[in-house]
């Protein structure tokens, strides 16, 4: 690879991009790509199009520097990074359509010696069906140079960064990078040594698939542990944040705090993708998807039972994205408890806050008693609070303003 290797990240969203700035920082140039014109646009301008801190003003200097620019065609390269979202359908499988679309796209730039590297959490084997789909689309190439074809190399690296300390973690985390060949992840390994400081962990790409999904199937089932957990505290009427607090004095037991559920890329989504893997040996990771799913209905529920006890005419629900100080809502639990609770509640008001977007996403905008406010105008309109997201905004709401009023705190924030 050049000094300066030309590096194509497909995908310019809360991974794509962030990673697109670090390795035009590090002295690649680097184009990315992304169907969404807007995108394209803001990202050229050096614009942020999304949340995330320490991330605008990088991405201006290196805009500014030409290091990186935006495009909706895919170009030619030494390098590819597919960084598209891998969503999963209603059966809960796995949606490759993006990653086999940029495979598509790549395959006709290439030559022969380039790196394709898939940043997309996937399930197990879709590195290899991304492969065989940039062969189907270019026969003149090969991952073995079989018949003197010329060969190419391809890896999968899962991200593992936290929204908020993207910048930080893209830099300092280990990263797990499997080859199709022990080539392509030596490869790879050479590439991510341009930016990350963290230990480079070489293995095949189904374990490195597998091991990204494990992971957040890790973190997911002990959430599950907790929702779980504050369930049976209501029913008992114990304080779950106390127990939590006394039963973590044990030396070796670590509570996670609970919350409305989990949402987000990730721990939503990746469990699903070893359940449909192994449906029928995967039962504790598909329970602790049903518990976590399971959780929004239940504050549903308590919202309801809390409006009609105090025949309520509105309520607050605070924090709409899937976890703290961001603005991100993909896969949110406050988010559909929302929309939940404005189907059962058609003739009360829902005042819906989140101090990280202007405006409500279509499924919310779409609804007639739901409406974006302030926190302080929810709360003092309002006969019932949801507490949703644990946003620092809403640790300085005035405690004297939710006296006399139903209070649902799912996140603990006011315990």
């Amino acid at each position: 690879m050049s000094a300066h290797p030309r590096i194509v990240v497909l995908g310019l969203g809360y991974i794509g991009l962030p990673t697109a700035v670090v390795l035009a920082r590090a002295g690649c140039r680097v184009t990315g790509v992304d169907l969404d014109q807007g995108k394209v646009e803001a990202v050229n301008n050096g614009a942020l199009p999304f949340v995330e801190p320490d991330l605008d003003y990088v991405l201006r200097d290196v805009v500014a520097s030409g290091a990186l620019d935006a495009t909706t065609e895919t170009p030619a390269a030494e390098a590819y990074i597919v960084a598209v979202p891998t969503p999963f359908l209603e059966d809960k499988t796995a949606d490759l359509s993006y990653v086999l679309s940029a495979a598509r796209s790549i395959a006709p730039k290439l030559t022969g010696g380039e790196l394709i590297i898939l940043e997309s959490t996937s399930p197990p084997g879709t590195t290899q069906r991304m492969a065989e789909e940039i062969l189907a689309t270019n026969p003149a190439l090969s991952l073995d140079g079989a018949d003197g074809r010329p060969v190419i190399h391809v890896a999968h690296c899962p991200e593992r960064v936290l929204p908020g300390r993207i910048m930080a973690e893209l830099v300092e985390n280990d990263r797990i990078i499997g080859g199709l060949t022990e080539e392509a992840a030596l490869r790879a390994k050479v590439l991510y040594e341009r930016f990350c400081r963290g230990e480079q962990l070489l293995t095949d790409a189904v374990t490195a698939e597998m091991a990204k999904l494990t992971e957040n199937s890790f973190r997911d089932v002990n959430i599950a542990f907790a929702n779980e957990l504050s369930i049976i505290c209501d029913k008992l009427g114990i304080n779950v944040w106390r127990l939590i607090e006394l039963a973590n004095h044990h030396p070796r037991v670590n509570v996670l705090q609970p919350g409305p559920g989990v949402g987000g890329h990730c721990i939503a989504v990746d469990p699903w993708f070893i359940v449909s893997a192994a449906p029928e040996e995967s039962t504790l990771i598909r329970t602790a998807r049903q518990v976590n799913d399971g959780k929004s209905g239940y504050v549903v529920g308590r919202a309801v039972e809390a409006v009609a006890s105090s025949h309520a005419g509105t309520v607050a629900a605070l924090g709409l994205a899937f976890k703290a100080n961001i603005d991100d809502l993909r896969e949110s639990p406050a988010r559909q408890i929302v929309r939940d609770l404005a189907a059962e509640l058609p003739n009360c008001k829902i005042l819906a806050v989140e101090p990280h977007i202007e405006k409500l996403p279509a499924d919310l905008a779409g609804l007639s008693n739901v409406e974006l406010a302030d926190a302080a105008g929810a709360v003092a309109a309002a006969d019932v609070i949801l507490l949703l997201v644990d946003h620092d905004e809403f640790r300085g709401v005035d405690r004297s303003m939710l006296e006399g009023k139903r209070v649902i705190d799912t996140k603990g924030l006011w315990r």
